[in-house]
């Protein structure tokens, strides 16, 4: 696992302001966050096995974050960079759901110069588009996820992952923005990649098999945030891919894992356990099914 170790402040505010314009906020609160670090943390809290690939501050090893980090059983490998603070994003999500953020990279900046490790396997989350590039052409296994990173990787940098990957993780905006980067259409970049999962919002999310599309439909919770969704639809998934399950029960394990997710403000603050997702997968799904129906 590859990616951001984040302090996340997320702000509610009515609505998302214009420029030159101004939105009260309603509340702030600080969470445990990043997308690496929020993967990772699902994985762990569901009973699956990676380990942390992370740039912190050197307050981190201290705080609540780090005592969580190892108490939930995530195993780090952390760059601890002097001079540096833990990256800290800044969320403002407003009440129809629409979000913009900001990130502090902070420590995430050492990213570009670490060398690359050699991997078996490797999910990508939001890191240095170099780093991962590099990560990526190592590993024999590698699932990517641009997120909102996604300005900052250059042509070469995406061919060169996408060149690697065997699962792609994307929500309809950064697949737009991924197409038109590269000159391409959506049809021609599922078609290269042999797992493409979309998310689609409050509208499901789409799973692409050789090209072929599977509708997964959402999990109906109340939304309290939708902050954190994304990386625990991942943490799922990818859970039960490590378990062996074929990709469309995956999609369903991502979307059942997400649903706990959002019924709370904050990343990891109510991510499930397996045994606790189960319930609920077989509520909405029926039984886990082990065989390849896609």
């Amino acid at each position: 696992m590859v990616g951001h170790t984040a302090w996340d402040h997320l702000f509610r505010v009515p609505s998302l302001p214009s420029r030159h314009a101004s939105s009260p906020i309603i509340d702030h609160s600080v969470y445990f966050g990043g997308g690496g670090a929020n993967v990772a943390a699902g994985i762990a809290r569901l009973g699956g096995e990676c380990t942390l690939i992370s740039a912190v501050g050197p307050e981190f090893a201290d705080s609540e974050y780090g005592a969580w980090m190892t108490e939930i059983g995530v195993r780090t490998e952390l760059f601890v960079v002097e001079g540096k603070r833990t990256p800290t994003a800044y969320i403002f999500t407003d009440d129809s759901g629409d979000q913009i953020t900001f990130f502090e990279w902070g420590a995430s900046s050492h990213f570009h110069e670490a060398p690359a490790p050699d991997l078996a396997a490797v999910h990508l989350a939001t890191a240095d588009p170099d780093f991962n590039a590099r990560v990526a052409q190592k590993a024999a296994f590698c699932s990517f996820d641009p997120g909102q990173d996604l300005p900052w990787y250059s042509v070469t940098q995406l061919e060169t992952i996408l060149s690697s990957t065997t699962v792609l993780f994307a929500n309809r905006h950064e697949i737009a923005r991924m197409c038109e980067k590269l000159g391409t259409s959506s049809q021609a970049l599922v078609n290269r990649i042999p797992l493409v999962v979309i998310t689609m919002d409050a509208e499901g999310s789409l799973l692409f098999v050789g090209g072929k599309q599977y509708p997964i439909p959402i999990v109906p919770v109340t939304l309290k945030d939708p902050t954190g969704a994304g990386d625990a639809y991942r943490a799922g998934f990818l859970t039960a891919y490590q378990k062996g399950y074929p990709p469309l029960t995956c999609c369903r394990v991502g979307t059942v894992t997400a649903s706990f997710v959002v019924e709370k403000v904050g990343c990891q603050t109510n991510l499930p356990s397996w045994e606790a997702m189960v319930p609920r997968y077989h509520s909405h799904f029926g039984p886990l099914e082990k065989e390849d129906v896609t």
